[in-house]
């Protein structure tokens, strides 16, 4: 596929959070842990999508805490691993091409198939927002989300299992814009983590920042301990030698995630499944292998942090690296659809009514 006639070394990736909060490791096992790993296979591009939260109505409030949450979403990028050396880091909303692309591809989809994406609905219960006041932007979510990846041209979307629907409706308009105009995207594929959907510490529903019921990447051990030993396990287990059920279980399923002793993990099943453990034995266990597992993090936030002004100039170089890519391909948009074609004929007439006039 031709891109502005350059051979392409590496397939790129774009995927990337809102800056509404802190990353928890319900992020990590969904994506983060994928991006860590593929910034050495790919081009990688993460976005700090800033314009999503305009989505659901934010406060002015909101909207003035997005630079103290790019950085916090910066340096947890790099605390897990992230290496700004291999992938971009840019503000979403300083890209302006992405305004431009995401007009263009609103008008390659109809409203009746943004209607059957399955999150959107969820979405707006989460922001209390009824049918009748959902804004246009949330229902067109899916479709700023397919410029962000078709932005830099990506072949590969890693993603939580939420946003895996997302990804089908970017396909779908790269697609669409292909047949139409002519070969300027690739069709993007999905990668979902692992681990697709991480339960909260409360065992009510996905781990979530709005539900309070997250461990987050930047907690410190005492921060794990209590979390942990508060966790949700098996209600109907009420004393240690009643057999429990392992199934559904937060513990376990955090055991799964990051406990690398996988002997110990299957005795654990085993003596819990037989009433032979008790809650405490097991989450002990499970707050030393999360503890074992952010230590690295840990140094690394000390490290990042400790040189002032690091992360924003990551941000800020991450977006002129952004900027270089969209302005590229916003060219061969224009050229495909032949939109850089209209203005230039009339610049040629209208040239060539100067000259007339003034012979």
């Amino acid at each position: 596929m031709p891109e502005s006639g350059k051979a392409q070394a590496k397939k790129r990736i774009l995927t990337g959070d809102r800056p509404t909060g802190r990353l928890h490791l319900g992020h990590y096992v969904g994506s983060l842990k994928s991006r860590v790993r593929l910034q050495h296979e790919y081009d990688v591009t993460l976005i700090v999508a800033d314009l999503h939260m305009l989505t659901t109505k934010p406060t002015r409030g909101d909207i003035e805490r997005i630079a103290e949450n790019a950085r916090g979403l910066a340096l947890d990028y790099l605390a897990a691993g992230i290496d700004p050396a291999l992938t971009a880091i840019y503000l979403q909303s300083a890209v302006r091409e992405t305004y431009e692309l995401n007009l263009i591809l609103e008008m390659l989809i109809t409203v009746n198939r943004l209607t059957r994406v399955p999150s959107i609905k969820d979405m707006a219960r989460a922001a209390n927002l009824s049918d009748e006041e959902m804004p246009f932007g949330l229902l067109g979510y899916p479709v700023l989300q397919a410029a962000d990846i078709l932005l830099p041209r990506a072949h590969l979307v890693p993603v939580g299992k939420d946003n895996e629907s997302h990804v089908e409706v970017a396909r779908e308009v790269a697609r669409r814009f292909n047949q139409m105009y002519g070969e300027v995207f690739p069709i993007p594929e999905v990668l979902v983590g692992e681990v697709p959907t991480l339960l909260g510490t409360d065992g009510q529903g996905k781990m979530s920042k709005s539900l309070g019921n997250a461990i987050y990447l930047s907690d410190d051990e005492a921060a794990v301990n209590k979390k942990v030993r508060g966790m949700f396990t098996d209600p109907n287990r009420v004393h240690a030698d009643v057999p429990g059920r392992v199934e559904g279980n937060p513990v376990f399923q955090y055991h799964d995630a990051f406990n690398p002793d996988r002997a110990q993990v299957e005795d654990f099943k085993k003596r819990y499944r037989e009433g032979d453990i008790g809650d405490v034995e097991v989450k002990d266990a499970l707050a030393g292998a999360i503890n074992d597992f952010l230590a690295p993090m840990r140094e690394r936030y000390r490290r990042y942090e400790a040189d002032a002004g690091l992360v924003d100039q990551v941000i800020i170089d991450g977006t002129e690296r952004m900027r270089a890519a969209a302005a590229d391909t916003m060219k061969e948009v224009r050229k495909a659809m032949g939109l850089s074609g209209s203005l230039n004929r009339i610049s040629r007439a209208a040239e060539k009514r100067r000259k007339r006039l003034g012979e």
